[in-house]
């Protein structure tokens, strides 16, 4: 007779837990759970990204900055603490700032150059031009192409015997024969043509962007004003692209600094210097005279230049979107 108590007794008891169990409390303690679980997932697939940056960029780049604070050499293991010394030799020397100057000329003239070309395709391309898909396509070549190749390339273009620059020259009426690359005065023109003409490709693709993504009202507003032409391109359609005019030279600036390729496969930094840049300069200290102090300081010198231009660019970035909130 107590059987039937018994199970009555434990089926309420399950009743009960199973009642419990998929209560609301239990819900949302599941569902903190997984939303635990879920948000920490996608910090997990970082993870195998984020090892991989620190152990092949980070530490490396982090550790050569520390050789400028040492004299080191590149075939010996010893090493002695000398502090701001191969900073303060590098300041000192003439031939440090001959390439700064170098460097600006070099990544000053070519962002410029690059920039200009850049727009005024960017600004075609955005028109109803025909066939623009195709020209679209076509001017992505430069881009492409490796900067070892883009080197080669130009190296023909500028050779003194068979280059196309000379025999252009001549069918000109001129006398050709123009050692471009081995005159002081001459290779670094020749070096920052070749640079423009590799760079100038992204950045229209980014202005580009930039000019589809302006809204047709502002195109609208500027033709009901009678702003037409190249007036309506200057006053009304670059000032709603500025920050990515801005974005598109700070990038490209920083590209140029680190850039090493043309210059130093088509010069190698010659004539007597005339087209070496910082990032030349570092490479030769490192591997040619095997300095990794004087190397590193280089490095820390070239890491802060880089890391002022940013600095401006975020402070222009801030003020602009200052004013933008203020109307």
């Amino acid at each position: 007779m107590t059987q039937p108590r018994i199970t009555e007794s434990f089926a309420d008891d399950t009743a009960t837990l199973v009642t419990a169990a998929g209560g609301p409390s239990a819900r949302r303690g599941r569902r903190a759970y997984r939303g635990r679980r879920q948000g920490s997932f996608p910090y997990l697939l970082i993870v195998p990204s984020l090892v991989l940056f620190i152990g092949v960029i980070a530490f490396p780049f982090v550790q050569s900055l520390a050789y400028g604070f040492f004299d080191r050499s590149l075939l010996s293991d010893d090493s002695v603490f000398v502090g701001f010394e191969n900073i303060v030799g590098q300041l000192s020397k003439s031939v440090f700032w001959r390439d700064v100057v170098n460097t600006i000329v070099f990544v000053g003239v070519s962002t410029l150059g690059a920039f200009v070309i850049a727009l005024a395709l960017a600004l075609a391309l955005n028109s109803r031009i025909k066939a623009s898909g195709a020209w679209r396509t076509a001017f992505l070549i430069p881009w492409i192409l490796p900067g070892v190749v883009v080197s080669f390339l130009w190296m023909w273009m500028f050779d003194t015997n068979y280059g196309l620059l000379n025999g252009v020259i001549v069918l000109l009426g001129g006398e050709g024969g123009i050692n471009w690359l081995n005159s002081p005065t001459l290779a670094m023109a020749a070096v920052v043509v070749a640079k423009i003409w590799h760079s100038f490709p992204w950045m229209a693709i980014l202005l580009l962007a930039a000019l589809q993504g302006v809204p047709a009202e502002v195109h609208d507003a500027a033709a009901v004003d009678g702003a037409v032409g190249w007036k309506k391109q200057w006053f009304v359609v670059l000032p709603q692209i500025q920050p990515a005019i801005a974005l598109t030279l700070l990038l490209e600036t920083i590209w140029g600094l680190q850039h090493f390729e043309i210059p130093y496969v088509m010069t190698g930094g010659g004539p007597v210097g005339s087209t070496t840049t910082l990032s030349i300069e570092l490479y030769k200290t490192a591997f040619s005279k095997f300095d990794l102090g004087n190397a590193g300081a280089i490095g820390i010198l070239w890491t802060v230049l880089m890391g002022g231009l940013v600095v401006a660019y975020v402070i222009y970035t801030l003020r602009h979107e200052g004013k933008q909130a203020g109307r």
